[in-house]
């Protein structure tokens, strides 16, 4: 058996076996959540939960104070933050917000991996935003909206993690591109739907974590999946399908014509929601 060939395996056989290691949630991202689900929640409670995290709460700061949100009075507090986000949206964002914290390795080659997949992840969550913004300005279409858009984009990429803890794992023998490449390709999808069911995440999240890379998984309606397919293809992520989708967002209604999305207004929109991660 290939070396290439042992990793694989190693993964398949922990996956059926129900024995692979899935990253669990942050603690602060447990928290706001649980926070959030309780009915009698207000927003001083979720603003002291926020406040248990200082790196969570300047970035809901400064979440709060982006052109996304479309405010011009200068927000300087988490309570001013939760107030002008909402406790609708607060779990998903703050849950998007916490996730960096889980793509970290002390092995150099799985860092520069975990790097890489968060850096390509930004690009996607910032183009698919942008995607957002333009579908929902041009066609006056609010079913979908910008938190959950953020978090579906932020956890495409997951099912890349637990594939990388267990090269970690063995280091000396996984810790090498050609094995990791050909492990993540193959079950970051199938991983990622198990990562997340775990978390108790909404169905549209696990379609998104399993098969925003299988073009042969569509929605009937104007769905996540498709806005961070187009999302991938608008920051050069996706390998391929590239007119396929373009055409299939004009069908689909997603936009009236492409040029929305290769606008200076779609740039600016991508702009600004990768400054709240930068």
């Amino acid at each position: 058996m290939s070396t290439e060939n042992a990793l694989l395996t190693i993964l398949i056989d922990k996956i059926n076996n129900d024995t692979l290691v899935l990253p669990t949630l942050p603690a602060i991202a447990l928290k706001v959540r649980k926070a959030a689900d309780n009915p009698d929640i207000n927003l001083n409670a979720m603003a002291d939960v926020i406040g248990q995290d200082p790196s969570l709460s300047a970035r809901m700061i400064k979440i709060s104070n982006s052109a996304y949100l479309g405010r011009t009075v200068k927000v300087t507090s988490t309570s001013q933050a939760v107030t002008r986000i909402g406790l609708r949206q607060i779990k998903n964002i703050a849950t998007a917000l916490a996730m960096e914290q889980l793509f970290v390795s002390k092995n150099p080659v799985v860092k520069a991996y975990m790097e890489k997949i968060w850096a390509d992840t930004i690009e996607i969550v910032a183009s698919s935003i942008a995607v957002l913004q333009v579908h929902t300005k041009a066609t006056k279409n609010r079913a979908l909206n910008l938190d959950s858009m953020m978090l579906a984009a932020l956890v495409a990429n997951i099912g890349a993690l637990p594939v990388l803890t267990e090269a970690e794992r063995h280091a000396e023998v996984f810790a090498n591109p050609t094995f990791l490449d050909v492990s993540i390709n193959r079950l970051s999808g199938k991983i990622g739907e198990g990562i997340m069911k775990a978390w108790g995440f909404e169905p549209e999240f696990i379609q998104v974590a399993k098969s925003w890379q299988d073009l042969s998984v569509q929605t009937e309606t104007i769905s996540y999946l498709d806005l961070i397919r187009l999302g991938a293809v608008l920051a050069g992520k996706f390998d391929s399908g590239e007119s396929e989708l373009f055409e299939a967002a004009v069908a689909k209604k997603i936009v009236p014509n492409v040029s929305l999305l290769l606008s200076d207004e779609f740039k600016e929109y991508r702009d600004s929601a990768k400054h709240v991660f930068g």
